[in-house]
């Protein structure tokens, strides 16, 4: 029986026998007990599949995993400590020294960070791409040595819209997988494996969780990307791992299993960014109600966004469901049903009326956070982007007077009258 997505929220990923836990039960265990050597040592060859360390798995995470990757339409998934490990792990799974990334520029800081200093540092280079580019200007950034292509369904803080198909046939097309980060969307709303994503990332701490009490991530594959077809792009997944009894993941787990066996077994074991099984039975409670909460979510984020749009203190709104945003009709296409409860907007007035705006508000709090039951607000180049330039902030599409409201599950006039009575202050 094929189940909603509804019920895959609700009951996915973990099914008690008889006698067994309702609830997915919380493994608060750093080990696992065997009869013999030779057991563990088929877990420690990848011979059998079992837990031995925490490090590595864990039962309570792998059933919240299994529910993402359901709900996500994937084969397999894996979580990790927080979204930006997540997108890190994915990444570098494939992405190494000497290799090349192709990236859209429209993506939250923390990441864009990641891709352009971090891993810079360790030898991997990227080239930003514009989301709404020309098809043209999309193959021109690849290079022999590109391993993958990265966006985000719905950018942080700037709301642009991907065009995951075109993406995704850009990255096809030169032989290399698209990774979409589909935080804001949730699939819920988008599924990006089923416009031809081919791994999908989450930060669990954003609508999954969705009540502000827990930090994770979520890699899921699609195992449709044939790794064996480019083997040559793809060694660290194609050939023999010496780090592992060389093991070949690509022949050893197929389509469906190498790309999350090779980032447990390896990166996993190596990095350690594992979630913690607490946390995980946590995100699970999150995603149980995610179908509900994402509908009112989106319904507060429109009406805000009407209310802003005809605002003489305001240059712009960016939300898509707006049939004046530029990405309304990718918005039509790829989320139909609603896409976010976050809301983007400039003010006249640049930093400086920013910064009162930010003083007056009484109901939504300033937050480092975004996409929680609970209202919050920042202005995005004094907090979450501050360590990019003026002229990154630009091209990222984040001018220093943007503000980023996430409307959370109160009535939508209460949030109206506070944005309306801090706006009168400036």
């Amino acid at each position: 029986m094929k189940n909603s997505i509804d019920t895959k929220c609700v009951q996915g990923g973990y099914r008690p026998g008889n006698g067994e836990p309702r609830q997915i039960p919380i493994v608060q265990s750093t080990t696992f007990k065997y009869d013999t050597s030779e057991d563990m040592g088929k877990l420690f060859d990848l011979e059998a599949s079992g837990y031995f360390y925490t490090r590595l798995q864990n039962p309570t995470n792998d059933y919240v995993a299994a529910k993402i990757a359901e709900l996500e339409g994937g084969a397999m998934g894996m979580l990790t400590s927080s979204g930006q490990a997540a997108n890190f792990f994915a990444i570098f799974n494939i992405a190494t020294n000497h290799d090349h990334v192709v990236a859209s520029s429209s993506i939250y800081g923390g990441t864009f960070n990641l891709l352009s200093v971090t891993m810079a540092k360790m030898g991997v280079e990227v080239t930003f791409v514009e989301p709404d580019c020309t098809e043209e200007e999309l193959n021109a950034a690849f290079r022999d040595n590109t391993k993958c292509v990265f966006g985000e369904t719905i950018a942080n803080p700037a709301l642009t819209v991907l065009d995951i198909e075109k993406f995704a046939r850009a990255a096809h097309q030169h032989g290399v997988p698209l990774i979409v980060d589909n935080t804001f969307a949730t699939p819920i709303n988008c599924r990006p494996i089923e416009w031809g994503a081919d791994i999908v990332t989450h930060s669990t701490t954003k609508y999954m969780d969705g009540h502000g009490a827990t930090v994770g991530g979520a890699i899921v594959d699609a195992g449709k990307f044939d790794w064996m077809a480019h083997a040559d792009k793809f060694p660290g997944l194609c050939t023999p791992d010496d780090s592992y009894h060389g093991i070949t993941y690509a022949e050893k787990f197929g389509k469906e299993g190498a790309f999350i066996t090779k980032c447990t077994a390896q990166l996993m074991r190596d990095f350690g960014s594992i979630q913690s099984p607490q946390h995980a039975f946590y995100i699970n409670l999150g995603l149980e109600s995610l179908h509900v909460r994402m509908a009112r979510h989106c319904e507060n984020g429109q009406k805000v966004a009407e209310f802003l749009n005809s605002h003489d203190k305001v240059v712009h709104v960016n939300y898509c469901g707006l049939p004046s945003d530029p990405f309304h009709k990718l918005a039509m296409k790829y989320l139909p049903n609603g896409s976010c409860g976050v809301v983007s907007f400039e003010l006249k007035g640049g930093r400086e009326a920013a910064s009162v705006f930010m003083k007056n508000l009484k109901l939504i709090a300033i937050e480092t956070h975004v996409a929680d039951a609970r209202s919050c607000c920042l202005n995005p180049a004094t907090s979450t982007h501050r360590q990019m330039t003026e002229e990154q902030l630009m091209e990222a599409g984040i001018p220093a007077g943007l503000i980023r409201v996430s409307c959370g599950l109160e009535n939508a006039d209460d949030l109206i009258a506070d944005i309306s009575q801090a706006l009168d202050k400036i």
